[in-house]
């Protein structure tokens, strides 16, 4: 039989580590905050040890705190999650996918007929997003991340990598003198588009120049008069595909047309891209559902590059 400590407890506990304010626990609880310090005390008598250090402010958790609390904050997360689905008869409905946009419509959509074949009693709902979904507040079931390395705060696995090369129709290559080297791309636009939180690291054509440079120190600078700037990456696509210039690309996001010759490499020089991660809560009820899912991902990145 288990022992456990009452659920308040453990819900004022989980709530004030998370806000790490017994004020803001107490006004999400709807209880004042000595109800709240009362509940904590109670359960560090449990515990035999201190939870959280008082004084001096802020609130921080001890050690043991912290060794609590993501356990705590995962099993009540599982529960709630659990309930709904329950409550609601999420069984039936269709696996939440959150992807960011371009992967969503580039390299996903395109294959959820293979999808359906393999898991006709498994809808998708695919969710085409560059914004981070709540996967706590139940936004989604799960989500295709793509970062610089694993996701740490949920169950995650890489799917894989990509690479970032420029790109272009092959129309375009058409109308100029062949291409040899880098400064032979600056007879054609550039196509820009935005990062959603640009970096050092970010590959894009800032840093396809400066790499390129390092080879060829005669290099010129670009002039950006010609170029074409776009907010939304699967315009700047669209846009190379049109023939309208060279745009610094994913092998991942524009696989298809690279395989179909819509679009050809229009330079060797290539610069290294970020994880695609397959993000889900821990002892998410859909489980077996998930990792299906996982599977299907998996099998299907083999042929992304082919």
């Amino acid at each position: 039989m288990r022992k456990l400590p009452p659920l308040s407890s453990l819900r004022a506990f989980e709530a004030a580590a998370r806000h790490l304010s017994f004020q803001q626990a107490g006004a999400e609880l709807g209880v004042t905050p000595t109800a709240i310090s009362h509940q904590i005390r109670l359960l560090e008598e449990i515990c035999k040890r201190p939870l959280f250090r008082r004084r001096p402010r802020p609130l921080q958790l001890t050690r043991a705190g912290e060794r609590l609390f993501p356990v705590l904050r995962d099993g009540l997360d599982a529960f709630a999650l659990a309930v709904a689905t329950v409550s609601t008869g999420a069984e039936q409905r269709p696996l939440r996918v959150t992807t960011p946009n371009a992967f969503a419509s580039r390299w996903l959509v395109p294959r959820l007929p293979q999808w359906r074949e393999a898991h006709p009693e498994v809808p998708l709902e695919v969710i085409g997003t560059d914004a981070v979904l709540d996967l706590r507040a139940g936004d989604a079931d799960v989500a295709i991340r793509y970062a610089r390395s694993m996701p740490v705060e949920f169950t995650a696995q890489e799917m894989f990598r990509d690479t970032f090369f420029p790109v272009c129709s092959p129309a375009l290559l058409e109308k100029g003198r062949p291409i040899r080297r880098a400064a032979d791309l600056l007879q054609h636009p550039l196509v820009h588009f935005d990062w959603l939180k640009p970096g050092p690291e970010t590959p894009n054509w800032r840093r396809w120049w400066a790499t390129a440079r390092s080879v060829d120190p005669d290099l010129p600078e670009p002039v950006e008069v010609w170029d074409l700037s776009f907010r939304e990456e699967l315009h700047a696509i669209e846009a190379v595909i049109a023939g309208q210039g060279v745009a610094i690309c994913s092998d991942v996001v524009v696989g298809r047309e690279l395989r179909s010759g819509a679009l050809v490499k229009a330079h060797d020089l290539s610069l290294p891209g970020f994880g695609f991660y397959l993000v889900h809560l821990p002892n998410h009820p859909r489980q077996p559902i998930i990792a299906a899912f996982s599977a299907w991902i998996k099998s299907s990145s083999k042929t992304c590059r082919q």
